[in-house]
């Protein structure tokens, strides 16, 4: 039985790809690169910051390109980013029906955190792991870490995310993988990578769990990992 849902955060729940499009462009403007347009980031988004970096400056500018990076994105991410339609909705909605939820992502916790209670859903996610916590994905680290905090098994679990990285590190931790065609990849890509469930609409997720309230004792609000 689902007990527990894991999500990806940047193009499954948020929309944070203006702050990054402008985050990346201010660190190639500091070498005289040429800006990218916000859908060649969005493509390239989904694999830590240093793989970001290492395609848009060169590996030899990694270090310095991700302090360029996060100097601005300190200062944009907040007012730039913005849940995905339905998101906030449909997870209040799991969490009345007694789902216990976490963030996994290759975006800084620190990050992550802050823009979910900026966005009012914080209190959503007791459990956020990023590369900051624990291995990036597509490491099941943060899949073990999330779910011991939570207080499941990987069995009891699932994993959705929009991209075929979030794929890997679900079948690298041998739980279900939901794609949703919301981020980074196309539901055509998506299809193909075979997932346990592919969502039209990220509500779709209310329709294949029931409510489970009247199965389970009260909800546990974890901290650890948060």
């Amino acid at each position: 039985m689902i007990r527990c849902i894991l999500f990806d955060l940047d193009g499954t729940l948020l929309d944070s790809y203006d702050a990054i499009t402008e985050s990346l462009n201010a660190a190639r403007s500091a070498y005289g690169l040429p800006p990218f347009l916000r859908d060649e980031v969005v493509r390239r988004v989904g694999h830590g910051l240093e793989s970001l970096i290492a395609e848009a400056l060169g590996a030899e500018r990694i270090a310095e390109g991700v302090l360029r990076f996060r100097e601005r994105y300190r200062q944009v991410s907040l007012l730039q980013s913005r849940l995905l339609p339905g998101v906030e909705g449909t997870v209040r909605e799991l969490r009345a029906r007694g789902y216990r939820l976490a963030v996994i992502t290759n975006k800084p916790a620190v990050f992550s955190r802050s823009i979910l209670d900026h966005l009012g859903v914080g209190e959503l996610f007791p459990v956020i792991y990023g590369p900051d916590r624990a291995p990036a994905k597509p490491d099941p680290e943060m899949v073990f870490r999330a779910l011991a905090d939570l207080g499941c098994e990987p069995t009891d679990a699932i994993l959705v995310g929009d991209m075929i990285v979030d794929r890997d590190t679900a079948r690298n931790a041998g739980i279900p993988f939901y794609a949703v065609p919301t981020g980074s990849q196309s539901r055509g890509e998506l299809l193909s990578a075979l997932p346990d469930a592919l969502l039209d609409r990220f509500e779709d997720l209310l329709t294949l769990l029931p409510s489970l309230t009247s199965l389970q004792g009260p909800d546990q609000t974890p901290t650890a990992g948060s």
